[in-house]
């Protein structure tokens, strides 16, 4: 869908959280986490994603990226997909308002997140991402007409029509 040089895929051990916190991410228009995510009811600030644990070599890494961590980010990105379970959790703090990864996104730079609000399928979940992208960068349309046409097609679909499938997927921001 797009040339290579405005393209970067950190996969298997380059999925680290060396290249999450590197300076490079501002450079992307859209920013996708395909990993697991989890949220700390008690200590949101804590909530995050799960990167490579370890290297090339098999070495261990550090691998988790908190949503302290993102709030220090510098992103510029029009949207930023976290296609983990619970990514869209949060939690409301007193004189703080909703503390979560979404949060943590947003104050980084970014102007969206889409994230999801409970476990979600694997294989459902790549489907409704293939959709929302092609919708994006193939027909133009804004992230959140992307996302509503994406999860209508799969809720038309006979093995995806119960909303578990594709409702789980919320977009946060303008």
């Amino acid at each position: 869908l797009r040339p290579a040089r405005e393209t970067k895929a950190a996969l298997d051990f380059e999925a680290s959280r060396k290249a999450a916190v590197g300076d490079d991410l501002a450079d992307y228009r859209f920013v996708h986490f395909a990993t697991h995510g989890f949220f700390n009811n008690a200590h949101p600030e804590v909530s995050g994603l799960v990167l490579s644990l370890v290297d090339r070599d098999g070495n261990p890494q550090e691998g988790f990226l908190s949503a302290g961590e993102v709030f220090n980010l510098k992103l510029s990105a029009d949207l930023v997909v976290l296609s983990g379970c619970r990514t869209a959790l949060g939690r409301q703090m007193k004189g703080e308002g909703v503390v979560g990864l979404t949060r943590a996104f947003m104050y980084a730079g970014t102007s969206r997140v889409l994230a999801s609000l409970w476990k979600v399928d694997d294989a459902a979940t790549a489907a409704l991402m293939t959709r929302l992208y092609e919708a994006m960068l193939v027909r133009g349309l804004p992230p959140a007409q992307a996302l509503r046409q994406a999860q209508l097609g799969l809720a038309r679909e006979r093995r995806w029509r119960h909303p578990y499938y594709w409702a789980s997927f919320q977009l946060q921001g303008d």
